[in-house]
């Protein structure tokens, strides 16, 4: 494997910063990192403590907008670029290595899916749902964004996930006894506030949260159980990427399955059951580059994780991830 000059482009701040460029440094390359407009000194503070152990020159780092991300992926020095962010984004990423053929791995935009099975204990599986969806205040490309809930036990995990969700503090960070945070900009806080009205308004049931206070400092949105939603409302089908979850009942199970992938995206999903056996074999039936069974959005280094259809392409980590952080090379004779 031949080592290249290799371009990181990400909105998410410090987890794909820890996760892309230590593998990419792993496999001999040398690595500038763009973080987004909107997180840039997290990122920075980082690679300056990074670099005081590694050689001069490995790893730098550029900030700014669009356009600095543009001039790099389109610089003729970088052989490979990996992006995680939205799927417009990566769209026009696709577009400006095409000219100079670089590779590229996308890890872009999710709104990820959960089946919940009839067999399940309802009691046993909300701290999961619960975290699943609501990490890092939901911020997390392969968060739990979706979920689909059968008939037989709807009323119990909706009643557990509330019963849950109530008592998790929220609030600045300094204060060690809050679990969950704020959106990170204006923007994003607009959009789940957005995605919320368009819920109520259409006659959902508002089990938690969806009245933020607009006076109150910081991007502070409420966690928001919304149930009794239609599988069609703008809530449910658009990537909210916040504390926002919509839980959708059904009835049969191949119904279920349809509407999870009924969407163009397809990073993960997970299946919730007491039959190991049988989530398994609905899982294989999702449309997405991971499923995880009775847990959402774990992901381990040793194993490769990247997405289908509009989610992207390629992968990050295990023995495929690292070898695409290199070009083969064969001597012949």
């Amino acid at each position: 494997m031949t080592p290249q000059a290799w371009l990181a482009l990400s909105p998410e701040s410090l987890r794909p910063m820890v996760l892309k460029p230590a593998n990419a440094l792993r496999m001999g390359n040398a690595v500038v990192v763009k973080p987004s407009e909107y997180t840039p000194l997290s990122v920075m503070g980082l690679v300056e403590v990074l670099n005081t152990v590694l050689p001069e020159g490995v790893l730098s780092v550029v900030s700014g907008g669009g356009e600095v991300g543009a001039a790099l992926s389109t610089h003729e020095a970088v052989g490979k670029i990996m992006f995680t962010g939205s799927t417009a984004t990566g769209r026009k990423i696709a577009e400006s290595a095409a000219d100079t053929v670089k590779r590229v791995t996308l890890k872009l935009g999710g709104n990820d899916a959960g089946i919940v099975l009839d067999d399940v204990d309802p009691k046993a599986i909300a701290e999961g749902l619960f975290w699943g969806a609501f990490i890092n205040t939901g911020q997390t490309c392969a968060a739990l964004k979706r979920l689909y809930v059968h008939d037989s036990v709807y009323d119990e995990v909706c009643a557990e996930l509330a019963g849950l969700a109530v008592n998790m503090p929220m609030g600045p960070g300094m204060n060690e006894s809050n679990v969950l945070g704020p959106l990170q900009n204006q923007m994003q806080f607009d959009i789940v506030d957005k995605l919320v009205t368009a819920a109520k308004d259409s006659g959902a049931t508002v089990l938690l949260g969806g009245d933020p206070d607009y006076d109150a400092p910081g991007y502070f949105f409420p966690t928001t159980l919304i149930s009794d939603i239609d599988p069609q409302n703008p809530l449910v089908v658009e990537e909210q990427f916040g504390p926002a979850l919509p839980i959708v009942r059904y009835s049969d199970l191949e119904d279920a399955i349809a509407m999870a992938n009924s969407l163009e995206v397809g990073l993960g999903a997970s299946v919730w059951s007491g039959d190991r056996d049988r989530a398994r074999e609905v899982a294989t039936r999702i449309e997405a580059g991971t499923v995880w069974i009775n847990s959402h959005g774990g992901v381990d280094p040793r194993i490769p994780f990247g997405g289908i259809k509009q989610s992207g392409y390629g992968v990050e980590f295990g023995e495929a991830g690292l070898k695409s952080l290199g070009v083969p090379q064969v001597i012949n004779g």
